[in-house]
């Protein structure tokens, strides 16, 4: 993980699970099942007719492509998402923006539990390998969508369901391997429902990978083990999940461009000159992080109209990056000068580690009421977040007065987020039907010690936020749906936004969403029109901090205006297209930078990271019933990594496609099915970038007697044409 600035998410949590596959998952006593699902539901999820752009994702869709890659790499064809891998494969640090906004205002929750990191706002899914192997069902809310728990959805949510019950027994081998030397390898189990009322289950995984870029490598490690006591009115789960990674650093990118056009896999990670003046690299240049979830969720039906959720759960995390680092000063690290013959030294090369400890908890609690014309929610949330952060060497050239397990800094952050919601959908009419949100939202942030950057870091800020969300749906007949919604959202900023600018402001927006859903037998088609409105909010300049995370600032006003359309065509019982469009226009209503010493206005410029056109489509050709072949196309539009449309942070179009076979062979004998799975990414060989970085500085170096601002960019390249194959047994 990277921390310091930069991680974890820790997270415990009782909350409201949102198990919308639940159902399909248990096919026997199915009504029973279904019912305290939607106890679970409630907190997070829509259903198909509410007023929010979203989109689901199945546990079957994901099979398909799980052969080892991240979840963010698997949701890479969903409408206007773009992804990106530090490593180039998909494997390791993985990113995922939508509608041009980045991870960390998108929420993420598992089981209703916030994952998002409570100090960085950051996603980092690399703490849980393959953890689609133990995803049930999740939901893409694009937009404002409805109330949620921790941070608030500011451009997106991700809301992930783990495993549903099963009432049979049943166990699973999974095993893939493809190119750069990835592998995957994962054995799932459950007992099935034992005398009708208890199950356990469980994973382990291992996932390693050499990476696309040079010693970009992954260990990944995870499991998942769930217990569930279930009867007719009364559900709990006792869930526990987590991971332990150890990646090699790639977060440097590439700042040569002949570097780029030659030698593209270079990586500047662990990069020194020893003392023949021979360029070596640091073999332990990684990232080594442990999380450990712990969920309890207790789900309870009253009657026919009420019911209840209640959740708690622990996060641990803990673990630290590694970095050679070649003439430091000494009072860096509090080192005294020494003399060695004479002469005086003070400077040394170091490894240093700089670490993150945290503990997250969480209590949730939900009321549901539902009768024919009202489905009606309320709920509270409170988390508690401590991390502390730390450095210490553990070698150097020169150790001067240092002792081992010195920190050469100290920092720590508290977090306590409290917030009420209270959300109905009311059934006018056959046709029509209103929705209200409202959600109080209570935030203190607290900091003390020596950041990283060893300066004194204090930070005391108490915010309270106000989110009101409104909308409606009218249902003209069975086939067409027409919905909008407005909601208003409030986000913090996070640790690194302090440490980058300590009067930064939070940000507020303003969501407008107007849809057309049209569903028949042969078509399914989505159109969605957005207009999101902000004040202050917090763009990516486009630079990153040393250890690679995004650095941010408020941007005044600003607004995003786009067009969503989606569809699926079923050309024949065997053949189907299933295209996806974004067409926005994302806009700083003024810039204002440094150029050459004096600040100048630019006026209306494009906001970084947002292409103004993505597209995605897959050929789905299904032969037999168990064989089905699927080209994945994806085309993502030029954009700018910063906001003053300089050519120089320009990261260019791009069009890739791949490859996804399976065949499915159901047999009598040992096992129930072998699911054979292929993936070709990049089938045409794309030397494309994905990802960037951009920043500026004044140098009045050159010539001390006029200021001139210099411009420079950094490129993380993509892999080429890739490979993956697997196997699942199935018994």
């Amino acid at each position: 993980m990277k921390f310091t600035v930069k991680k974890t998410t820790l997270f415990l949590a009782f909350a409201a699970l949102s198990l919308n596959g639940f159902a399909q998952e248990i096919k026997q006593d199915s009504t029973k099942f279904e019912t305290l699902d939607e106890v679970l539901i409630k907190s997070v999820r829509v259903d198909a007719n509410s007023p929010i752009t979203h989109s689901n994702v199945s546990k079957e869709e994901l099979e398909k492509r799980n052969l080892g890659q991240d979840i963010p790499i698997l949701l890479n064809y969903l409408p206007s998402v773009v992804t990106t891998s530090d490593a180039g494969a998909g494997v390791g640090y993985t990113g995922i923006r939508v509608r041009g906004i980045s991870a960390q205002s998108t929420n993420i929750t598992i089981n209703g539990i916030p994952y998002n990191d409570s100090e960085s706002l950051g996603t980092f899914w690399v703490n849980l390998g393959d953890f689609s192997s133990s995803v049930e069902s999740l939901q893409l809310q694009r937009g404002v969508g409805t109330s949620t728990n921790g941070s608030g959805a500011f451009g997106a949510s991700i809301n992930v369901l783990t495993d549903a019950v099963t009432k049979d027994a049943s166990g699973e081998i999974s095993n893939s391997f493809g190119s750069y030397n990835t592998r995957k390898h994962t054995v799932k189990y459950s007992t099935g429902l034992l005398n009708n009322h208890f199950e356990i289950s469980g994973r382990l995984s291992q996932i390693n990978s050499d990476g696309y870029i040079d010693r970009a490598t992954s260990d990944l490690k995870s499991y998942f083990l769930q217990g569930v006591y279930v009867d007719d009115n009364t559900q709990i789960k006792a869930v526990t999940f987590g991971g332990h990674e150890v990646t090699y650093q790639a977060w440097n990118g590439l700042e040569d461009l002949d570097i780029l056009e030659n030698d593209r896999t270079f990586n500047t990670s662990g990069q020194y000159t020893d003392a023949n003046g021979n360029d070596r690299f640091y073999d332990n240049e990684v990232d080594n992080y442990k999380q450990d979830h712990y969920q309890l969720h207790w789900s309870e039906k009253i009657n026919n109209n009420w019911s209840t959720n209640l959740g708690l759960n622990y996060t641990k995390g803990s673990g630290y990056f590694e970095q050679y680092k070649e003439g430091e000063d000494f009072s860096t690290y509090g080192f005294d000068e020494i003399s060695i013959g004479g002469e005086t030294i003070d400077e040394t090369d170091v490894i240093r580690r700089r670490w993150l400890d945290n503990d997250f908890y969480v209590f949730n609690a939900n009321v549901n009421y539902r009768d024919k014309a009202l489905n009606l929610s309320t709920g509270l949330f409170y988390s508690s977040y401590h991390g502390d952060h730390f450095g210490e060497v553990i070698w150097s050239q020169y150790a001067s007065n240092s002792e081992i397990r010195d920190h050469y800094y100290d920092s720590d952050g508290d977090k306590y987020d409290f917030s009420v919601f209270a959300k109905a959908t009311y059934q006018l009419n056959s046709k029509l039907s209103l929705f209200g949100d409202l959600q109080y939202r209570s935030v203190n942030y607290d900091t003390s010690g020596i950041s990283s950057d060893l300066v004194v870091f204090e930070v005391d800020k108490t915010y309270g936020f106000f989110n009101p969300k409104a909308g409606l749906s009218y249902n003209l007949n069975d086939k067409n749906n027409f919905y909008f919604s407005y909601a208003r959202a409030n986000r913090e900023a996070s640790r690194s936004d302090f440490e980058s600018n300590p009067d930064i402001k939070p940000e507020q927006l303003n969501d407008f969403e107007l849809g057309w859903r049209y569903k028949s037998e042969n078509l399914i088609f989505n159109a969605n029109t957005y207009y999101m409105l902000y004040n202050e909010q917090l763009v990516l300049t486009g630079a990153i901090d040393d250890v690679g995370s995004p650095i941010r600032n408020n941007s005044g006003n600003s607004s995003r205006l786009g067009l969503e359309l989606e569809a699926v065509v079923k050309i024949s019982d065997k053949f189907s297209v299933q295209p996806n469009l974004t067409f926005s226009s994302n806009k700083n209503d003024e810039t204002i930078v440094s150029r050459n010493g004096e600040l100048v206005s630019l006026g209306k410029t494009n906001i970084s990271f947002s292409p103004e056109v993505i597209a995605s489509n897959a050929f789905v050709f299904q032969p037999l019933n168990n064989l089905q072949l699927s080209l994945l196309s994806k085309y993502v539009g030029e954009q700018f990594m910063g906001n003053s449309d300089s050519d120089a942070s320009k990261l260019e179009s791009y069009f890739v496609n791949d490859f996804n076979v399976t065949y499915e062979i159901k047999t009598n004998k040992i096992f129930k099915s072998i699911l054979l799975s292929g993936l070709v990414n990049n089938i045409f060989g794309e030397e494309y970038v994905s990802n960037g970085y951009y920043y500026t500085y004044d140098d009045t170096w050159s010539d001390p007697t006029a200021t001139k601002t210099i411009e420079g960019a950094g490129f993380y390249p993509q892999a080429t044409t890739n490979f993956l194959v697997g196997a699942t047994l199935k018994f």
